[in-house]
């Protein structure tokens, strides 16, 4: 008999490769951080004995959910400006309250609110772009959670940077840093076509392709970008940056609401992919994503939640659920998108986007032990026929148990293990304290 770690015994486990298959009366092996093995529970007794053993006879065992864009820290601005229009919510209050709020204590504290709030909804892995992305690093690193921070880039100086050149010195040792972590990686992260002039955007292009990182940013997020990029130079920002070389395999793009045929062709013969975020673009009434066709066209589609301040909340099952019926309805059909396809974009799909397809987003041995328990049982998953749908069209957050990142229990029976959850709260309600006096004052 082999002794492990860990030894998961489940009701269900949703291994996510090779297909859509559900594994009934199931156990995972875990041993140094990674998954031994995926085999009936009858056997996985007789043959493993556990370090540390739980039986999840009530629960279905997922990959741990892969948040693929998102910016952790503006979760201390949730709530701060809803139900406005996207330049009124970003000029009157977003902007001010980051030009005014925004520094490494604000970033800190907001990214570990986030990150409590990802882990408790099953989120094992986050994409991240935002200022001081070295202090968000710092503080999913010490949490125990996999990210990819983004190396912020844009024209204008903030706090953090004063120029292309700034940002690019500090994202390039902030890459340096975490090279060889086991939990972080990084991506350039220029923010938009309209906030980043071409020679910043080909030196990342020159550098992501030195480095081999991904390049992560807002594209085609609404009519009024791709309008107002075509009066001032001719093309649409999809063609400018086809034409700076940035349209690859290292491309992340985000949103991507206002595409043409054409250009879902030329983002599928140069291996982009695509990091929806349903219910940000559907609050800031920001367009549709053609998560279908772009799937038709093999298309890698991963899901983001986008940031707090426009969500409002960092909850991957209630995305992915927004994903599967919103594609329905922009298609006009209802086979678009089904479950297992769903939840594939919510795990695997945003790992191969951040190019990690290899080590996590699918629970198979050899790869690393990120995962979630989610309970199906009770009066809101009752009754109970098909636990892929069920996970996808009947679960909420509320039902995830436990999660582990490279094997380590990093919420045990909805409480954090490595966090602390009172203190958590403490400092993001003196946050609120200052930033929704500053903001009442300003619009009055």
């Amino acid at each position: 008999m082999h002794t492990v770690d860990t030894l998961l015994h489940a009701r269900w486990i949703v291994p996510i490769e090779p297909d859509d298959r559900v594994l009934t009366e199931h156990s995972l092996a875990v041993h140094e951080g990674r998954i031994v093995a995926v085999l009936p529970t009858h056997e996985a007794r007789t043959q493993y004995r556990g370090t540390r053993e739980l039986t999840l006879d009530r629960h279905a065992l997922i990959p741990g959910l892969v948040n693929a864009h998102t910016h952790a820290a503006m979760s201390l601005l949730r709530g701060l400006a809803d139900d406005l229009h996207l330049m009124d919510w970003l000029q009157h209050h977003i902007w001010p309250a980051e030009g005014r709020w925004v520094n490494e204590e604000f970033v800190h504290d907001g990214s570990e609110l986030a990150i409590a709030e990802m882990l408790r909804g099953g989120t094992t892995c986050f994409n991240d772009m935002y200022f001081f992305p070295e202090v968000t690093a710092r503080v999913a690193a010490s949490a125990g959670m996999r990210a990819t921070v983004g190396l912020i880039l844009i024209d204008f100086p903030t706090a953090y940077a004063d120029s292309p050149d700034d940002y690019l010195a500090k994202g390039l040792a902030l890459h340096d840093e975490y090279r060889n972590h086991p939990l972080i990686r990084t991506a350039f992260a220029p923010h938009a076509p309209y906030s980043v002039s071409d020679a910043p955007l080909d030196r990342v292009r020159i550098l992501a392709d030195e480095l081999d990182i991904p390049i992560h940013m807002h594209i085609h997020e609404t009519a009024h970008e791709v309008d107002q990029a075509v009066a001032q130079s001719g093309q649409r920002p999809l063609a400018r940056l086809n034409t700076l070389g940035v349209v690859s395999p290292a491309l992340l793009a985000v949103h991507m609401t206002q595409l043409t045929d054409a250009e879902i062709a030329l983002c599928a013969a140069n291996g982009v992919s695509v990091l929806h975020c349903p219910e940000s673009n559907l609050k800031l009434a920001s367009g549709f994503c053609p998560v279908q066709k772009l799937l038709a066209a093999g298309i890698n589609v991963a899901l983001g939640t986008d940031g707090a301040a426009s969500n409002n909340d960092l909850d991957m099952l209630g995305e992915l659920r927004s994903a599967a019926l919103l594609a329905k309805a922009v298609s006009g059909d209802a086979s678009a998108v089904p479950a297992y396809q769903a939840l594939r974009m919510a795990t695997l799909n945003g790992a191969i986007a951040l190019g990690l397809g290899d080590q996590i987003g699918s629970l198979v041995p050899g790869k690393l032990a990120d995962i979630c328990a989610v309970a199906l049982d009770g009066i809101e998953a009752t009754p109970l026929y098909h636990p892929l749908s069920q996970l996808v069209y009947a679960s909420g957050r509320h039902q995830v148990s436990d999660v582990w990142v490279a094997g380590e229990h990093l919420l045990k029976d909805r409480a954090l293990t490595r966090l602390d959850e009172v203190d958590i709260l403490r400092r993001a309600r003196q946050w609120q304290a200052r930033i929704g006096a500053a903001d009442s004052e300003a619009n009055t």
